[in-house]
């Protein structure tokens, strides 16, 4: 059972992995924890690959959203552009 010290500190783990730039840091600090918590070398290696999971879902995760991000971006100037060609269009058809 974690202490509510350790439970604050995990948690600082996972605010800190949020942020891709922070990773080093996150893995530091969890790994300060992990050691503080288990002493048992093969429970060691089932939490790091758990905890390597964990970034690599906070990675994929940063990934998808630049990715929609930049998806929204260009819907965003397609639409402008479609408005723009209409408004043309019309401005044309008006001078015809």
């Amino acid at each position: 059972m974690l202490t509510s010290a350790q439970s604050s500190q995990l948690q600082q783990c996972l605010e800190l992995a949020r942020d891709i730039h922070q990773h080093q840091a996150a893995i530091a600090q969890f790994t300060q924890l992990r050691d503080s918590i288990v002493a048992d070398e093969a429970a060691k290696a089932l939490i790091d690959g758990i905890w390597a999971e964990v970034l690599a879902a906070r990675r994929s995760s940063a990934f998808w959203q630049q990715m929609s991000d930049v998806e929204k971006d260009v819907s965003e100037r397609l639409a402008q552009n479609h408005v723009q060609l209409q408004q043309n269009y019309l401005r044309l058809m008006q001078e015809m």
